[in-house]
């Protein structure tokens, strides 16, 4: 009885050892035929088939990796010549507005892997020293790319400042201009707050909005106010519209991009001629924070900056009022200029 148990027992262990050994021979199989393998990369996944006229998965991978490094300095001229990067000029620029979302637009496109930013605001057509260093001084602040991507600049300061038109034509006549605009008399609040938060940090006193944007001696809106004078966008557009034709702005509904921001990137691709790249699974909403959130990919995620979003001051209903009766004919002018109509008051 004894010996039939040790019988059974030396079968089952060799039959136990036996799957062992092949279970092993099999993953060392399986491990060197993956070697041989392209591994799939969820990123490239989820942008769908590939075909000849995309993005490569490398350019994507080495604009959040080791791009970095270059625009830090750390590249040498060989590993530049290597990889093929160049400082381009950008083939399209959001000009406006200030406090309309440049930052938020940028970041968010930012997402495209055909697309790179530069990562500060350059100043080069509305700042009279800047300008005169020179085309090339201007290029050299721009983040290396590959030829095929598309560099992109936001200076907000642009759509307000009377030489800058001639300017950035003179650069590129066929260039892609972005304006990117919100209520105006909630982005005027917004350009005040920006302002308050600034002479808090530095213990100054600031007047109320209403003293600033109402003129005292007439009661009436104060046109001469910054603030003010930035949210009649038509009176902006019209003096672009003499170096460019209508078909080279694309007008971004920065109020929509705050809540809905998908639809309004699609556009932006469209406009700019780039396959469609940017998805939901890129776009996350962050209930802390009130904001959607990027997703680069599976391990990179990035808010934008604790300023977005400040809480504005009270403002008087009565001032509010005032200002959009005011904004209202030139938001109608807008409207029949751009083409796109907003629900505004």
């Amino acid at each position: 009885m004894l010996f039939k148990q040790q019988v059974l027992l030396r079968q089952k262990l060799f039959v136990l050892g036996s799957l062992a050994i092949g279970s092993l021979l099999y993953l060392v199989a399986r491990v060197g035929s993956l070697d041989r393998l392209q591994p799939l990369c969820p990123i490239d996944s989820r942008f769908g088939p590939r075909g000849q006229d995309e993005i490569p998965l490398r350019a994507l991978q080495f604009k959040r990796g080791l791009l970095h490094e270059f625009r830090k300095g750390n590249a040498t001229k060989e590993q530049v010549r290597l990889h093929n990067l160049v400082q381009q000029l950008p083939k399209a620029i959001i000009i406006g507005v200030r406090k309309g979302g440049t930052r938020a637009l940028l970041e968010m496109l930012n997402l495209h892997p055909a697309v790179v930013k530069a990562s500060q605001e350059i100043h080069f057509f509305d700042n009279d020293e800047n300008y005169a260093k020179g085309i090339e001084w201007y290029r050299k602040k721009m983040p290396f790319s590959y030829p095929h991507q598309i560099t992109i600049e936001k200076s907000p300061a642009y759509f307000i400042t009377e030489e800058v038109p001639e300017r950035i034509y003179k650069m590129n006549s066929s260039i892609k201009l972005l304006i990117i605009v919100r209520e105006p008399t909630t982005r005027a609040i917004s350009d005040y707050t920006q302002v308050l938060e600034g002479k808090e940090r530095k213990n100054k006193t600031y007047y109320k909005f209403e003293k600033l944007a109402i003129d005292p001696n007439t009661c009436e809106v104060n046109t001469k106010y910054k603030a003010v004078r930035t949210s009649i966008y038509t009176k902006h557009l019209e003096r672009w519209l003499k170096y460019f034709p209508i078909e080279q702005f694309h007008i971004v509904d920065g109020d929509r991009l705050i809540t809905e921001p998908l639809p309004e990137l699609q556009l932006v691709e469209k406009f700019l001629n780039l396959p469609p790249r940017i998805s939901q699974y890129n776009l996350y909403f962050n209930a802390t924070r009130g904001f959607y959130c990027l997703r680069f990919n599976i391990v990179f995620n990035k808010c934008l900056a604790g300023s977005k979003g400040r809480i504005h001051p009270e403002v008087d209903t009565s001032v509010i009022n005032k200002l959009r009766k005011f904004f209202h004919p030139f938001n109608q002018k807008f409207y029949q200029i751009t083409g796109r109509t907003f629900n505004w008051p």
